[in-house]
């Protein structure tokens, strides 16, 4: 495992492995309560001596992994992370203490933890003698982390709305039938964005109606490795034998109508990204409650007239005061359009 960069200066050596750092991160589950965080750790003469991610709670952190595969080789070593080192001891022990023992004498690292129980381990590998480099690939990092650092410093979860919508915005027909709007293509992808998420959200008129199974499968209807929490919202009580009741996937069912309430049950499991798949009603109750922080709209084309829109009330009366999205992606995907698009502040 020799790998040298040579003739290449300091900060470009640096930027160089801490983007393979950043490969080995995305490794890593991203419904994960955990960051996904990469290091690489590399020899004074700038061989490659060791790589590790981390894999998910309650297994090594990036840097214990890459230590354990380097042995007395890490001694003199210089560490590219693409999270601070931990100064915390949870499952595992702090991050920054293994690194000192195993005699890594420079720590670059991207992101600074904004984890207030985890920070500081940049503070004490440098009290310890430790040359550190901070803010290497920053944005990069904070991207590839957007949810769980959005969880650590708001208190609660990042929140994205699915939505299929016809080009006159109902998401049912007059008579309540909704299957199917989108193709496909476009099914295939809301599967694979749920496989990414915590959780799940609908509410018990859609459970009731639609009667879903809530989880994240592949084109030839095999469960992904990775389920979200099913989370059904509401007072009434779920028919027995519901689908989103079967042993597929975990459910809950909280019986309130309060979006923060919703939430506040998530951020105590350490859920950083929920998936809102309910219908009209609920997404309006979010919305209006400034809980939404990201739109995932599947828009097909095709014509109602009448029917279910896609979502409830506002209070919206004038053009003026119209909830105003941008837009930071646009795909096709078969016949339909997926417009992403987030929401900067709730008027």
């Amino acid at each position: 495992m020799q790998q040298q960069h040579d003739g290449v200066g300091g900060a470009d050596r640096d930027v160089t492995w801490m983007r393979r750092a950043l490969e080995l991160a995305a490794r890593g589950r991203r419904p994960d309560p955990n960051p996904r965080v990469g290091c690489v750790l590399v020899s004074a003469a700038g061989e490659l001596v060791a790589e590790g991610w981390h894999r998910g709670a309650g297994t090594p952190h990036a840097e214990v992994d890459a230590l354990a595969q380097a042995g007395e080789r890490a001694r003199g070593a210089t560490a590219y992370v693409t999270l601070e080192p931990c100064n915390h001891t949870g499952r595992t022990q702090p991050c920054a203490q293994a690194l000192l023992s195993a005699g890594v004498t420079r720590v670059v690292h991207a992101q600074s933890d904004p984890n207030p129980r985890a920070a500081g381990g940049a503070d004490v590998l440098r009290s310890h003698g430790v040359d550190v480099t901070s803010g290497v690939l920053e944005q990069e990092a904070i991207d590839l982390n957007a949810t769980w650092t959005h969880l650590v410093t708001t208190g609660r979860p990042w929140v994205t709305w699915k939505l299929a919508s016809t080009l006159d915005g109902r998401s049912a027909a007059a008579d309540g039938t909704s299957q199917w709007i989108t193709g496909p293509v476009a099914r295939d992808d809301v599967h694979a964005q749920r496989a990414r998420c915590g959780a799940v959200i609908i509410g018990t008129g859609t459970a009731l109606t639609d009667d879903p199974r809530l989880t994240a499968r592949r084109a030839d209807g095999t469960l992904f490795e990775d389920q979200p929490l099913r989370v059904v919202v509401g007072e009434r009580d779920l028919r027995p034998g519901a689908r989103v009741l079967d042993d597929s996937a975990p459910t809950w069912h909280l019986r309130t109508r309060d979006p923060k309430e919703v939430l506040a049950r998530l951020a105590d499991e350490e859920i950083h990204h929920v998936w809102l798949e309910g219908g009209p009603t609920m997404a309006a109750a979010f919305l209006a409650a400034g809980l939404v922080d990201e739109v995932v709209a599947y828009v097909a084309p095709v014509f109602l007239g009448r029917g279910r829109p896609s979502v409830g009330d506002l209070g919206i009366t004038t053009i003026a005061d119209a909830l105003r999205l941008e837009p930071t992606d646009i795909t096709v995907l078969g016949t339909d359009v997926r417009i992403t698009a987030s929401l900067k502040e709730i008027h």
